[in-house]
């Protein structure tokens, strides 16, 4: 109840289940009831060319009555001006030229001056007039568009372009693009696209700028490469030739697909075309070599850039820092933070938060936090990102009061959620497996304001598919489907995911050939999902050889690849082939996370290995990982299978000290350690420990206390344990009652077993004839 306490809201389900953790439905209602969704920060691709920016606003077309209008608006509070009374003495012009000269002017003046509603007001006096097209033909129309799009009122953009048209009014190209670009700007993309749609249909041809918003929409909505291409072509088709604008949006669209081969081809095209690579156009490049994971590649970017005379920003460096990190190369991302300061470039706060992010993944929280505190120390103070980065990694280790205290931090910061903190909370609870609390964010998050995007649904298809809900999982898929919102690399890999967990390999062989047909370009990910679904359907022959495909070079690898060979194959206990693969890893210069090293730890802990289980853990402590719970749960299963038993509880002991919350595994395993060495009062002790920490013992452990009263003979407190776990709602399987079975053949009592069998109905009601049809046959193969 210490969160709930802590930010005095309610309970998501007031009567779940005691093994969940106390999360409030509310979660950040207190931080998002006086606040608005705001879209997240967008990288700009190039400068304003307007020469008077930055200077005051000046028109020399104004009249000196439109002069003098202007001055009395711009100095005048909102509430007291009658626009009527105002505007009025405008009427006076001799001509209408004149009267939509001024007009034009005091809109532009009124928006270049944040007076967003007056400019409005301005023109709603105009549209009453019987004489408003002629005053506001041209530019005003696209002006007010602007202001209204700056302004964030986009919501009111529909009635007003029907009622433009209603009145007369024909939309041109620059309208339409005014309408486009405000609703890209707000994150509206797929208005945007209908528009441009609509724009066509209307007989209205598309100008380059027009071009280029719907590029920078298509980049932003992560659409397919193919339609990106195909766009491009009818673009050219019209006659419309690409400027550079155009090339560093398409570049920039290679980003989210990772698709750096096509963006070099586009680096090359925009040098054949005449035209000269500038400073966004090479930051732009290595930006799409950091989403890659090609740090060599990106660091050759620098050095052309600075031949070329660009001097590297926090942008480039930037760029530079987050190919390093996602190449798990953090060493090199650190000395690179180094260069910067050495340039006399200070680190901002994307530098702080992608290396924090970068240590987070590697599970090295120690040095995650200090790198947070080193910025809060330089003055850097951190933005969403940064306390999303915080949000995900307490979360991650179910440290729910420290996730919680992240939110404390956000209100004192004056910043506001926004759709990725959603997204992350979704992530957080789908890794827990929380499926309720997962339906629940969701609804808040609609609740507060949000609008599901793309990464949200590929949040909730993970976070599902995590918590082992399978069919809602493919239902969001199907959603997605049907709402006619196109599937990214993101989405393929989320629905990819899924079917690896289910071991559902054939599926996934299928998915991914129809990414290929889509012309969706595969990545590390894709392919490791792929491994993944070959190793949970135990197709082992697929998976060796795809890991030779993997070895060989036929499939491009990165370090996401070879970690997962680790993986997958210490989940098969596939000791050679882990350590094959955790030396290439080693050989390749790649540094292994914490997921990689506990698969290690796991493979030697049930191999009983002590002492290479000890070089992967003094590794990890010399190189500043934090152990995980994974951690300790493998160190706990080792020894509880040796003759140093005891330690078991001695690391769980360690893992409360150290405020971590165990799980069920964690508990599990301290009571087979002592049910295996007939120490039955320890393992009740642990086990009334369990219930106090509201975990529900499941199956694993009453079957524990079963098999070990089974094999002292002591069938009576065996039975009177199955009676238990029934009361509590838990449902033996077919390990429960073949303890019992077989401890009484071994000890040939094979009367007794088929005793037990016959008057097994009246132990568990619910018992199936089949059930009891398996175990007859089970006792008459034991019998000697």
């Amino acid at each position: 109840m210490e969160i709930v306490e802590k930010v005095a809201l309610p309970l998501l389900l007031p009567n779940s289940p005691p093994s969940r953790p106390n999360i409030p439905t509310t979660l950040i209602h207190d931080l998002t009831s006086t606040s608005s969704p705001h879209p997240r920060r967008r990288i700009s691709l190039g400068k304003s060319s307007d020469p008077n920016r930055g200077k005051p606003w000046s028109s020399p077309h104004l009249s000196p009555q439109g002069h003098q209008i202007l001055h009395f608006l711009t100095h005048s509070h909102s509430d007291s001006i009658n626009i009527d009374h105002i505007l009025r003495p405008l009427c006076d012009h001799p001509h209408p030229a004149y009267l939509s000269s001024d007009i034009l002017g005091i809109i532009k003046a009124l928006g270049f001056n944040n007076k967003g509603d007056l400019a409005l007001a301005v023109f709603r006096w105009v549209r009453r007039r019987d004489d408003c097209v002629p005053l506001l033909s041209g530019s005003a129309i696209p002006v007010i568009i602007k202001i209204m799009g700056k302004a964030g009122r986009v919501s009111s953009l529909p009635s007003l372009l029907l009622a433009l048209q209603n009145d007369g009014f024909q939309i041109d190209v620059y309208a339409y693009t005014s309408f486009i670009n405000a609703y890209a700007s707000n994150g509206r993309y797929r208005d945007s696209v209908n528009l441009f749609n609509k724009m066509q249909q209307d007989g209205c041809a598309p100008t380059l700028i027009t071009y280029n918003v719907i590029l920078n929409v298509y980049g932003k909505m992560g659409m397919p490469w193919s339609k990106v291409t195909a766009l491009v072509d009818a673009m050219k088709s019209r006659g419309v030739a690409p400027d550079l604008y155009t090339y560093n949006t398409l570049i920039s669209c290679c980003r989210r697909g990772a698709l750096y081969v096509e963006a070099v081809n586009l680096f090359q095209q925009m040098k054949l075309a005449g035209f000269t690579p500038d400073k966004v156009t090479y930051n732009a490049l290595l930006d799409v070599f950091g989403k890659s994971r090609r740090p060599q590649e990106a660091m050759r970017v620098l050095k052309e850039m600075e031949t070329n005379g660009f001097s590297p920003t926090n942008v480039t460096y930037n760029s530079l820092i987050s190919a390093y990190v996602r190449g798990g190369l953090l060493e090199e991302a650190l000395e690179l933070k180094t260069q910067m300061v050495e340039k006399g470039i200070q680190p901002d706060v994307f530098t702080y938060t992608t290396l924090l992010s970068g240590f987070e993944k590697a599970g090295k929280d120690e040095l995650a936090i200090k790198i947070f505190e080193e910025m809060r120390a330089a003055g850097c103070k951190p933005n969403i990102c940064t306390f999303n980065a915080l949000i995900k990694m307490h979360g991650n280790r179910g440290k729910f009061a420290n996730m919680m205290q992240v939110f404390e931090e956000i209100k004192v910061c004056n910043c506001s959620p926004d759709i990725v903190t959603w997204n992350t909370l979704l992530a957080v609870f789908g890794q827990n497996g929380m499926d309720s609390e997962v339906s629940g964010i969701f609804k808040e998050m609609k609740r507060a304001g949000f609008v599901p995007e793309r990464d949200t649904f590929n949040t909730l298809i993970s976070a599902y598919s995590r918590c082992g809900s399978f069919d809602q999982a493919m239902a969001v898929y199907k959603s997605v489907l049907e709402a006619g919102v196109a599937p990214d690399l993101s989405t393929y890999n989320a629905v990819l995911a899924a079917l690896a967990r289910g071991g559902l390999w054939e599926q996934a062989e299928k998915v991914l050939a129809e990414m290929k047909d889509g012309q969706c370009k595969p990545n590390e990910l894709t392919y490791a999902s792929l491994l993944h679904a070959y190793a949970n359907g135990k197709e082992i022959e697929r998976m060796n050889a795809f890991a030779e495909e993997i070895y060989s070079g036929s499939i491009e690898t990165h370090a996401v690849l070879l970690k997962t060979l680790v993986l997958v194959n210490s989940k098969n206990d596939l000791l050679i082939e882990t350590e094959r693969a955790f030396l290439e890893l080693r050989r390749r210069g790649i540094s292994p996370d914490i997921t990689t090293l506990n698969s290690m730890l796991s493979i030697y802990g049930r191999k009983q290995m002590v002492a290479k289980s000890n070089e992967i853990l003094n590794f990890m402590y010399e190189n500043g990982f934090t152990p995980s719970l994974t951690t300790y749960n493998s160190l706990m299963y080792m020894y509880s299978r040796s003759e140093n038993f005891q330690k078991s509880e001695e690391i769980l002991r360690d893992v409360l000290e150290r405020g971590m919350k165990p799980d069920r595994i964690s508990y599990n395993t301290v009571i087979y350690a002592y049910c295996r060495n007939g120490r039955m009062k320890e393992a009740s002790r642990i086990f009334s420990e369990m219930k106090d920490a509201a975990l529900v013992p499941d199956v694993v452990t009453y079957n524990t206390f079963i098999a070990t009263y089974a094999s002292d003979s002591m069938f009576v407190e065996a039975i009177d344990v199955v009676r238990y776990m029934i009361k509590q709602g838990c449902k033996p399987d077919q390990n429960t009652y073949n303890s019992i079975v077989d401890w009484y053949c071994k000890l040939n009592q094979q009367d007794e077993a088929n005793r037990f069998v016959k008057n097994l109905s009246n132990l568990d009601p619910h018992v199936s004839k089949e059930e009891d049809r398996r175990l007859l046959e089970r006792i008459a193969q034991m019998w000697p």
